[in-house]
């Protein structure tokens, strides 16, 4: 089954974001590829709502740590339509000495290239 113009669009733009990210380069991820009104769910929670919020929640966790491990994708990336789906495992450790792993399934939500809605299941 081939893509449509439109999945092909998208399938580049979440390879730059994933890019991006594993470079640690997150606060330019959602720079570049945020809707202003976005939608973003860390699992059943409520939504941060909004780009300029999100990016002042990531970078107060990002003032956080000390050291980046990887943002390594184990799966995917997938796209169907508008939403691309793919897994990944996040490694840092934060200035508590605490060091967090945390594996993910992101399903992401595009409208004129930028992200409308993304959801991080954790396990």
């Amino acid at each position: 089954m081939s893509l449509s113009n439109q999945e092909n669009e998208i399938l580049g733009r979440v390879n730059d974001v994933l890019a991006l990210l594993a470079k640690g380069q997150f606060i330019k991820a959602m720079t570049d590829y945020l809707a202003d009104d976005v939608q973003l769910f860390e699992g059943n929670n409520p939504p941060k709502v909004g780009k300029d919020f999100c990016i002042a929640e990531e970078e107060k966790l990002l003032s956080t740590v000390v050291e980046f491990g990887g943002y390594n994708v184990i799966s995917g990336p997938a796209v169907k339509d508008d939403t691309t789906f793919y897994e990944v495992v996040m490694e840092f450790k934060t200035n508590d000495g605490v060091s967090h792993r945390f594996e993910q399934a992101v399903r992401s939500q595009w409208k004129d290239g930028k992200i409308i809605n993304e959801r991080y299941y954790h396990a």
